[in-house]
């Protein structure tokens, strides 16, 4: 076993024993480095997994603090204590979905249907699954090409593919200055180097595409922002267009929320030449059976496929054919329908329960952003809610480059029941009038 890993699981046992509790800082890098005789390097990689197992959390240039414990004997949430509330990953499952897909399924999993979803499939997919697709992905008056959309394991792998198939290894990849977290993953395995935007209110600036040195493409989130909740108007869609024929540049355009809003035009619609467009099935409907879909621009879907192949991120063929269904039968629209109805109440929960904080969302999105009041930091609320057993993301996960973090957390409103989400966020809302001190933080 790599020697990191060894001390991230001693630091992770530390962590399940109590000996680390929520809130407690780890040492710097270059302490621990000492501690255990390692490179600093090698400590950062400890650090990096213990993030990714969701064990701790951090901001550039304040630290890193244990997340996650045991909820507390008395827990402040009227559940049982074991049960943690999710308000950091963000996957709705309605209680009416798994009857939905198992009844839409029936016919796939006869023995002669079934034996022709276990055959490989290509990044093209099959025609019905890029008519099927074609349909469901139609926003506002734009509607995909059936001939130029292909297919990904999941929405990541979409967002991976485009990338490589844009950005050789070594060049740019311009990005909202807090962006999916994901995409720093993906840009930091292609060695691409992510350069943030500038934004303002209605999302990325046209002039930050003019002032920057050239960038292969741009990824981007015109609609329901994670985690900012902004939603692009019509004007500024048309604006970074035109810059980024200007500039000849390509944009990829996350639409992985945009179901939520069906009714906007995608920058695809007025830059189709210049744009790809990336979505999946896993907030539409679950993530246990996911697809993701890449919308090419014109005379490219081949680069695209290619880049698909052999990063070996192409769709498994149940998962095609299980989506097929869904998407013929009506079934994904009937889930999408009932959940831009859910994602709209929770919107209503949260600022009736946050109320008068500074929240700031799309009303038809998942998630909000919330600017915390002083004295609070990010790092010192996330730690204070994962005591009462409530799981939030702070800014600094989002954040791109050493700069200016904001103070700042997203709340997940997707995952738990509502009347659960509603206790929770009562419960944030009362810590946060209150102090660290209060709290028990430091």
């Amino acid at each position: 076993m790599d020697d990191y890993r060894m001390i991230a699981d001693e630091l992770a046992a530390d962590i399940a024993a109590g000996r680390l509790s929520p809130g407690d800082r780890l040492p710097p890098l270059r302490r621990l480095a000492r501690q255990r005789g390692i490179a600093s390097s090698t400590a950062a990689r400890v650090y990096r997994e213990l993030t990714r197992r969701g064990l701790t959390v951090g901001e550039v240039g304040r630290g890193t603090f244990v997340r996650t414990s045991t909820p507390s004997i008395e827990p402040a949430l009227a559940w049982p204590g074991e049960a943690r509330v999710d308000l950091d990953l963000n996957f709705a499952v309605l209680l009416e979905q798994p009857a939905l897909l198992a009844k839409s399924l029936e016919h796939l999993l006869r023995p002669e249907a079934l034996a022709g979803a276990l055959r490989p499939v290509g990044a093209e997919g099959t025609p019905p699954a890029r008519y099927a697709a074609a349909s469901l992905l139609t926003r506002g008056t734009w509607t995909p090409e059936p001939r130029r959309l292909l297919f990904a394991g999941n929405g990541k792998q979409a967002i991976a593919a485009s990338i490589a198939a844009l950005v050789p290894a070594g060049e740019r990849l311009g990005v909202e200055p807090l962006t999916f977290p994901v995409v720093k993953g993906i840009a930091a395995r292609l060695g691409v180097t992510l350069v943030p935007l500038t934004m303002d209110e209605y999302g990325i600036t046209p002039d930050a595409l003019r002032v920057v040195p050239p960038l292969r493409a741009v990824y981007m989130q015109p609609a329901l922002h994670n985690p900012l909740g902004i939603t692009m108007p019509d004007q500024r869609r048309e604006e970074i267009a035109e810059s980024l024929r200007q500039r000849d540049t390509y944009a990829i355009e996350d639409a992985i929320y945009s179901f939520l809003r069906n009714d906007l035009t995608p920058l695809a619609a007025l830059a189709p030449e210049r744009t790809v467009v990336v979505d999946s099935l896993s907030k539409r409907l679950a993530p246990g059976l996911t697809l993701g879909f890449m919308m090419t621009p014109e005379g490219m879907t081949q680069h695209f496929a290619a880049a698909l192949r052999s990063g070996t991120w192409t769709a498994h063929r149940f998962a095609l054919e299980a989506a097929t269904c869904w998407m013929t039968d009506g079934t994904a629209s009937t889930i999408e329908h009932a959940k831009r109805s859910d994602a709209a109440q929770r919107q209503r929960i949260a600022a009736a329960r946050l109320a008068p904080q500074t929240i700031q969302a799309d009303p038809h999105a998942y998630h909000c952003w919330w600017e915390l009041p002083a004295p609070w930091r990010a790092d010192t609320f996330v730690a204070a809610a994962a005591r009462r057993g409530i799981a939030v993301t702070p800014a600094g996960a989002f954040a791109v480059g050493p700069g200016h973090v904001p103070n700042a957390v997203r709340l997940a409103l997707a995952s738990p029941p509502v009347d659960v989400l509603a206790d929770a966020l009562e419960v944030l809302a009362e810590l946060a009038h209150g102090t660290p001190e209060d709290a028990g933080q430091e």
